[in-house]
């Protein structure tokens, strides 16, 4: 018969964390958070920089993208590139891109861009000379296509077409401006009018069209959805309860699977004819189907303003 061995104790290993768990809480302690901001020259890199570092992040302007694996995130840090990049700097951005996401860390790139016209408007308002060379319609189409790939692999796409600086910078605070870094997902609605074009930066767009139209009431004319009796005109049509019920089983579809799929940001559009009435009234509506299952919208009225 084999002798018996006296139990041990057992240890309390809760109480003395190993070597590896100390290593591992300290990294994860102080993981922090990278910004990348890049896009075409004349957008608005250097103003989301300057947002971002109002915010509290710790800004690098004009970084080469070979450096950014060498930067080390321990806070929030906007790394802004894009000066001058060529084929070369671009294949190093999309590198180090994939690195830090293959590690784990928590990266998000914001993507800003600007239709032509606007952009050589606003090379030949400030006389400065586009980085890329030559006439800067050509700079600007050559660099459209150069930074294309780029685009794709951003987080955010921003079109600053329509944008003032003080409409960016609070685009940018209300992406980026939270207590808790890691966020959920940011949502926002958009009432348009299709006579001012297509919203560029947006994942869904909804068409009211269909509904009777408040602008040939005369009375109503002057007002805005904002104002209770074109609110009331447009919810009364025959359709727009509908209309809404079934946007709202829309969204109770495809709010958890973009979260699921880990979509960082989500922009619906609503739009009519002039983006005064019908779609102001109904991105309000639609703002709080979205707010009553669990987020936290910004309803943006962009043509509610402006004049056909």
């Amino acid at each position: 018969m084999s002798p018996k061995v006296p139990s041990k104790k057992p240890t309390a290993v809760a109480d003395k964390p190993t070597a590896g768990a100390d290593k591992l809480e300290q990294a994860e302690s102080t993981r922090g958070e990278y910004v990348i901001v890049t896009g075409l020259s004349g957008a608005g890199r250097s103003t989301a920089g300057s947002t971002l570092e109002d915010l509290g992040f710790a800004v690098i302007d004009n970084l080469p993208a070979r450096l950014i694996p060498e930067i080390r995130a321990t806070e929030r840090i906007c790394l802004v590139v894009g000066r001058s990049l060529g084929e070369d700097d671009l294949a190093d951005l999309q590198r180090a891109l994939h690195a830090l996401r293959a590690e784990g860390e928590r990266v998000r790139m914001v993507f800003l861009e600007a239709s032509d016209d606007v952009l050589v408007q606003r090379f030949e308002k400030s006389r400065r000379r586009h980085p890329v060379g030559g006439s800067v319609a050509e700079a600007i189409s050559l660099e459209r296509a150069l930074l294309a790939p780029v685009k794709g692999e951003s987080d955010l796409v921003i079109d600053t077409s329509q944008l003032n600086v003080h409409e960016l910078r609070d685009r940018l605070r209300r992406a980026f401006d939270s207590e808790d870094p890691t966020g959920g997902m940011r949502t926002r609605v958009v009432s348009f009018g299709y006579g001012h074009g297509l919203p560029l930066d947006v994942d869904l767009v909804l068409d009211c069209r269909f509904l009777p139209n408040p602008y040939w009431v005369e009375e109503l004319r002057p007002l805005t959805g904002l104002d209770a009796p074109v609110r009331d005109y447009v919810l009364a049509a025959e359709g727009a309860r509908d209309f809404l019920d079934r946007v709202d089983h829309l969204l109770e579809l495809v709010l958890p699977g973009y979260v699921a799929e880990g979509k960082a940001y989500l922009t619906i559009a609503v739009g009519c004819t002039g983006g005064k009435h019908r779609s102001v009234a109904l991105a309000q509506e639609i703002g709080e189907l979205v707010r009553h299952r669990g987020f936290s919208p910004a309803v943006v009225h962009r043509d509610m303003e402006r004049e056909l």
